[in-house]
């Protein structure tokens, strides 16, 4: 029977695809305050806005790839029952060939109406004020915003509470409630950190890859195949 590897994952895996971080130094997202394109009191005032800025990253999704780092998560599946919980709303993992990905914070190539109610859609063109669901309702990005409940938390504990490995690539393990997975893990279960720029907390555990997203999953490959 394989070995459970829970891997999270953040905007550092996709960053080598060429996927703009979430937040750059400047406190600024592609130039746009926070507050202004990712909150529910943002698409309330200015609902344009919003889809626009959504419509720009999915046009980008369009046309980067998975990296080396995506494959080999992928790869491991040959070995491992590999679960992979992301931060990320791009569909790299999936592009890549993973097979079981939870989206914590929701997918950009998706829709749902701004309503209670009504179906998740898959949508991979632009989304404007207009479009609606069967029922009239205005359809918005099916994004987590900052200030919304992040429904899957209970799902990806679930996942977490399971695991034979724990990986983290790509995070710095700051955003909750997605950091809080660490302390759903049972007790002896091996956690794994690749980060180029690791806290001291991490720095002190034996299993870390102080490196990129795609070098560091070359090493982690290596090492548990090794291992396990």
């Amino acid at each position: 029977m394989k070995k459970k590897l829970v891997v999270l994952s953040g905007a550092g895996i996709s960053a080598e695809s060429g996927i703009s971080t979430f937040r750059d130094a400047d406190g600024l997202w592609e130039n746009h305050k926070i507050e202004d394109v990712a909150t529910p009191e943002a698409f309330i005032k200015n609902p344009q806005l919003v889809l626009d800025f959504y419509n720009q990253r999915r046009r980008q999704l369009q046309n980067v790839k998975p990296n080396r780092a995506h494959e080999i998560l992928a790869e491991l599946e040959e070995y491992f029952d590999v679960n992979i919980i992301t931060q990320n709303v791009d569909d790299l993992h999936e592009r890549a060939n993973s097979t079981q990905v939870l989206h914590l914070h929701g997918e950009l190539n998706k829709a749902r109406p701004a309503k209670k109610g009504g179906s998740v859609l898959d949508w991979h063109t632009d989304l404007n004020v207009g479009d609606v669901d069967d029922r009239g309702v205005q359809l918005r990005p099916h994004i987590v915003w900052f200030g919304e409940i992040v429904a899957e938390i209970e799902t990806a504990a679930k996942i977490a509470a399971e695991a034979d490995l724990f990986l983290i690539v790509g995070t710095s393990m700051n955003v909750f409630p997605a950091a809080g997975l660490i302390s759903e893990l049972p007790a002896n279960c091996p956690i794994f950190v690749i980060d180029p720029n690791l806290e001291v907390g991490f720095a002190k555990l034996e299993n870390c890859f102080r490196t990129n997203a795609t070098l560091g999953m070359e090493l982690f490959k290596n090492k548990i195949l090794e291992v396990y």
